[in-house]
C-alpha cells in the first residue's frame, strides 16, 4: 500500500505527518510525506520556530512524485490539520489528479476543527471551506463529536443522534465517518468510546478513558484507521485494531509522565494490536 500524507512536521514530538507516518511504515505501509509546515515543535507550547511552507511549494513538491509517475500506484491521500485555504486547494487538485490516475483511490480526510472543551482553533474559514469544498470530496473523514455536529450542523449526544449526524456526513460524500471521541451522557463514568459507521453497517468500541491531553493520537487514529479499512475494507476489524492500538499508545505515553507521545517506544501496538476491546455492531 502506498499512502500519500500532506500535513504538518514538527522536528521535536509528534503530531502531522511526524505522528502518522511512523505507525504507518510499521504495519507495511509506504508513506509519501508532503509537509505543510516545518516547525521546531507543535504550536500548543505556545512557542515555535520554522516556517510554513506555502501552497505554491507544497503543490511543487506534489509535482515532482507526479512526474516520477508514482500517481498510478497511490491508494490513499490523506491529509490533517489545514492551516489556510491554499493548502486546501492543493490537497483537492492533487486528490483529483490522483484519482485520475488511479480509480481505486480513496481520500481520506481527519477535518480538524476544534473540540468540545476547547472550541474551534483554526482560522474562522477553514470549517466552512472544510464543510463545504473539502469534506464532500472524501471517501473517509475522522471528525471528533464536536467535528461532527459543525459539519452537519446537528448536536450529536446519544448514540441515536451521533449516528444520525454520521448519516448526514455521509450524505455529503464520504462512504465512512469514523467518530473518535464519542462521549455519550449514559455510558459508564471514566469511559470513552469510537463508532465506525459505513455503508455495510455502524460498530461502536469502548475503552477507558486516559485522563490526559495527547496532542498527535488524532493523527494516529485517522492514518491507522485508513490503512486497515484500506487493506481489509472491513471497517469492524479496522476500528478494532486502531482502538488497540492508540490505547496503548496512550496508556504509555500517560505511564511516562511525558507530554509527547512515546510513538516509537509504542511500535509494538501498532504491529501487533493485542485487540482487548469488544467492537459492538449498534446497526
Amino acid at each position: 500500500m502506498k499512502i500519500l500524507s500532506i500535513q504538518s512536521a514538527v522536528a521535536y514530538g509528534h503530531v502531522g505527518n511526524s505522528a502518522a507516518v511512523f505507525p504507518l511504515q510499521r504495519i507495511g505501509v509506504e508513506v509519501m510525506p508532503v509537509y505543510t509546515v516545518n516547525f521546531s515543535n507543535h504550536t500548543g507550547y505556545g512557542a515555535w520556530r520554522g516556517p510554513m511552507i506555502s501552497p505554491d511549494d507544497v503543490r511543487d513538491v506534489i509535482l515532482g512524485i507526479e512526474e516520477r509517475g508514482v500517481f498510478p500506484q497511490i491508494d490513499v491521500v490523506l491529509s490533517g490539520y489545514q492551516g489556510g485555504e491554499g493548502i486546501a486547494d492543493v490537497i483537492l487538485d492533487t486528490v483529483a489528479r490522483v484519482r485520475e490516475a488511479n480509480p481505486a483511490a480513496v481520500y481520506a480526510c481527519d477535518p480538524v476543527m476544534g473540540n468540545a472543551k476547547s472550541g474551534c482553533f483554526v482560522a474562522p474559514a477553514i470549517p466552512v471551506l472544510l464543510r463545504e469544498r473539502v469534506v464532500p470530496a472524501a471517501d473517509i473523514i475522522t471528525p471528533n463529536q464536536f467535528e461532527l455536529g459543525f459539519l452537519t450542523g446537528t448536536e450529536p449526544a446519544d448514540l441515536e443522534s451521533t449516528l444520525a449526524s454520521a448519516d448526514l456526513a455521509r450524505a455529503m460524500g464520504p462512504s465512512t465517518v469514523l467518530v473518535t471521541s464519542v462521549e455519550r451522557p449514559d455510558r459508564p463514568e471514566g469511559t470513552i468510546e469510537m463508532l465506525a459507521v459505513t455503508d455495510d453497517g455502524a460498530w461502536i468500541v469502548q475503552t477507558p478513558h486516559i485522563p490526559m491531553k495527547a496532542n498527535g493520537s488524532g493523527d494516529v487514529t485517522a492514518a491507522l484507521f485508513t490503512a486497515h479499512l484500506r487493506r481489509t475494507g472491513d471497517a469492524a476489524d479496522a476500528l478494532a485494531r486502531t482502538t488497540s492500538s492508540v490505547y496503548d499508545l496512550l496508556e504509555r505515553t500517560h505511564a511516562s509522565g511525558e507530554r509527547e507521545l512515546q510513538l516509537i517506544e509504542s511500535q509494538e501496538a501498532y504491529a501487533h494490536p493485542r485487540l482487548q476491546f469488544e467492537v459492538t455492531k449498534v446497526r
